[in-house]
């Protein structure tokens, strides 16, 4: 029974969803987060298979200044492959049909599970988007954090700001740029992009006792992955201490000046911008640009714009959008 109470719904689970009149009451999703990453990337189809394929420029040939009647070598570019592969995410519903039936509101109470669901594979799909590396968990893609991890070696290190941190309680800002040739999101070639909800009907099911059953029955999944084609359209503030943080600036990172550097990472090369640019953090770091914002000549720099469809005011640096991505963790361990 304890097994059964922790998978399926049973007539306790739909008292506590109901109102005073029996019917499926609005649930306060005290569990949902913030992750707008989600809703800004750009979303494209694999050019092969279920991975994409990049074609990098690593090499360009240097000209020959020649004399008269003095030949000239031949030379040629070089080129490097990447390849980004995508996962798989799942999950199932199934509810008693007679449960359904009890509820009187059957398409409210399956709803009421289908909602958190979905929630939890938005959740994961966002911190696998910051996290995910496929090296140590294979049946996941590779996010940001692993592709930008080290401060030297790999050219991505160049488009990393060292806001200082040491230890484990550091925290990350990201300076993204959605397009096709930038960042952008994927999925298998020949399927649908985004989250797929599949409504299996009312089935038969036999449980291990060979009793049968009606259940109603939902399918949840998501073939995703993230390639970035190109790492100059991305910049990280890492290392950034969130226990020295303080409102003035006086400890811990000047929030600002670590923006500005990570600005100029980026824009450096606006000449070959073509997407939109975003600035992400979590809630902490929202509260502490607001603060120090406030009580430094930094006012010019953010400044609150109207962007969303319901005309909410949105944080901007510049001209990037500021958005709070509850993904990014406080518990980041330095990037060296």
């Amino acid at each position: 029974m304890a097994v059964i109470n922790q998978t399926y719904l049973g007539l306790a689970d739909l008292r506590k969803r109901q109102d005073e009149n029996d019917q499926i009451a609005q649930i306060i999703e005290l569990l949902s987060l913030s992750n707008p990453m989600l809703e800004h990337a750009t979303v494209l189809e694999c050019n092969d298979g279920t991975s994409h394929l990049t074609t990098v420029r690593t090499g360009i040939p240097a000209p020959t200044w020649r004399l008269l009647y003095q030949g000239v070598q031949p030379t040629k570019s070089t080129t490097a492959q990447v390849r980004d592969a995508t996962g798989m995410v799942e999950a199932w519903s199934e509810i008693d049909s007679k449960l359904v039936a009890l509820s009187g509101d059957p398409a409210g109470l399956r709803m009421s599970e289908a909602g958190p669901i979905m929630e939890g594979m938005n959740q994961d799909v966002a911190s696998t988007l910051i996290y995910g590396d496929q090296n140590t968990s294979p049946a996941k893609f590779t996010g940001l954090a692993p592709r930008f991890s080290s401060l030297t070696g790999a050219a991505s290190g160049q488009q990393i700001v060292d806001a200082g941190g040491t230890g484990s309680t550091n925290t990350s800002m990201w300076f993204v740029e959605w397009s096709p040739v930038a960042c952008h999101l994927l999925y298998p070639k020949g399927t649908q992009g985004g989250l797929q909800r599949d409504d299996k009907g009312q089935q038969t099911k036999t449980l291990p006792d060979n009793s049968i059953l009606d259940v109603h029955r939902e399918k949840f999944s998501w073939d995703v992955g993230f390639t970035c084609r190109d790492f100059r359209r991305v910049s990280r503030i890492a290392n950034i201490d969130v226990p020295t943080l303080s409102v003035t600036a006086a400890t811990g990172a000047n929030l600002f000046d670590q923006m500005v550097k990570a600005y100029w990472k980026m824009t450096k090369h606006q000449s070959i911008t073509q997407g939109r640019k975003v600035i992400y953090c979590n809630a902490t770091i929202m509260e502490y640009l607001d603060q120090q914002s406030r009580r430094a000549n930094s006012n010019a720099l953010l400044t609150w714009r109207e962007l969303t469809k319901d005309s909410e005011p949105v944080l901007h640096f510049r001209n990037m959008a500021i958005y709070q991505m509850d993904a990014i963790l406080n518990t980041e361990a330095r990037v060296v």
